[in-house]
């Protein structure tokens, strides 16, 4: 197998706190995140070159970040798709870096959705003017989520899809979210009720929030954000921490269209192209980051990154195989406790990178034993409806 090791991840950082009362602000939360990567990467502000920002600290997208770190980048990438938007990011640096155009990328993400009561699950569909929606589905008054349980009943209806099936998803990210201690802290912060680990009666029996879908299968709403430092092969061999090569990545989207299939995401477009990249198959994925919004998320994206056929992905996550103390049974699924139990700002994807580099590191608080391989998926926009893919394949020396 020849794979291009041309950039890795060198450097991350998670911010710890899930509820920041409103002491800070979005950029604050990306500098202090992005101080700590480079610290944990052994680099300096002075060699970064190349900034990557999804506008969420402010206006001027790109510009804003880019004078508050005062830096005067090479490469600015303002590139926004949602939630998928940091895996664009790393695949986008990747190739920066391959070009010679960049040396030392760096990826930040701030959110305060919690703090500023941001009703992102229940609330309406936003956009406005021009946008497709405003003609096809907002005027129905559906919200983010009601959209989300539409495709659960579909994938019920078409294969037989149980709740019970779906709450195996729930319960594997519960039980590495309570290995966790920022997880367990952003729960208590977040006032969850009874935190411990949870069984598929727990998930079935929660509050209904959008029939067939549960309050346990749903994802916090928190405060949070995080960096990533990615660098050159030359920079790498000098970082403080073993680089976690950037193998291969897919980028796709998917809109409704007349007959589409709303079980099936634009994974099946950006999977083949990660994994035929990387040379690596589904199979031999070690640990499986992949975009949490909803229990539904996790089932579709698991089949359409091809560890299952179409359908399959029920009775494929039965019996708590996706644990991290199951390892011949399949990847381990959201290590970290996902954006069902550890954090969800709004936009999760820079998570799946960090997690997936802490496990390729043997650092995670649910470490799969000599993790060699990880695949971090990010899901932007509503599954079933318009969203953008992100899949990237992570591996070490």
């Amino acid at each position: 197998m020849s794979q291009k090791r041309d950039a890795a991840i060198v450097g991350i950082h998670e911010y710890p706190l899930r509820d920041v009362e409103g002491e800070v602000s979005p950029l604050q939360i990306k500098a202090e995140s992005a101080a700590h990567a480079l610290e944990d990467a052994g680099l300096t502000w002075s060699d970064v070159d190349a900034i990557y920002d999804a506008g969420d600290g402010g206006g001027m997208s790109g510009l804003t970040t880019a004078e508050y770190f005062g830096l005067k980048p090479n490469v600015i990438n303002t590139t926004g798709v949602g939630g998928s938007s940091y895996e664009y990011h790393a695949a986008h640096a990747k190739r920066d870096i391959a070009s010679g155009k960049a040396k030392v990328a760096l990826l930040t993400y701030g959110s305060t959705a919690h703090s500023n009561a941001r009703a992102i699950g229940v609330g309406g569909r936003g956009g406005g003017g021009m946008h497709p929606a405003d003609n096809m589905d907002t005027f129905t008054g559906m919200t983010l989520i009601a959209n989300y349980a539409m495709v659960a009943h579909r994938h019920m209806h078409d294969y037989g899809t149980t709740s019970e099936q779906l709450a195996e998803i729930s319960t594997a990210t519960r039980y590495h979210a309570m290995r966790n201690p920022e997880a367990v802290k952003a729960m208590e912060d977040l006032e969850f009720l009874d935190i411990r680990e949870t069984t598929v009666d727990d998930v079935v029996n929660s509050r209904m929030i959008a029939d067939p879908l549960h309050l346990l299968e749903c994802c916090m709403i928190s405060d949070g954000g995080g960096a990533v430092v990615i660098a050159s092969a030359e920079v790498a061999k000098d970082c403080q921490k073993a680089p976690v090569w950037i193998l291969g990545s897919g980028e796709a989207t998917k809109y409704p269209e007349n007959g589409g299939d709303i079980t099936t995401s634009a994974a099946v477009q950006s999977a083949p192209q990660a994994f035929g990249e990387a040379g690596v198959s589904p199979a031999e994925m070690d640990i499986a980051m992949i975009y949490d919004s909803f229990s539904i998320t996790v089932l579709a994206l698991l089949e359409d990154l091809g560890f299952c056929a179409k359908g399959e992905g029920g009775s494929w996550v039965e019996g708590g195989r996706l644990r991290f103390d199951r390892p011949d049974d399949g990847p381990a699924l959201n290590t970290d406790g996902g954006g069902l139990s550890s954090n969800h700002p709004g936009m999760r994807g820079i998570f799946l990178l960090t997690e997936a580099a802490r496990q390729l590191r043997g650092e995670s608080f649910s470490q799969v034993p000599d993790a060699k391989l990880a695949v971090a998926h990010g899901n932007g926009g509503m599954l079933g409806s318009r969203h953008a893919a992100g899949t990237i394949i992570l591996g070490r020396d």
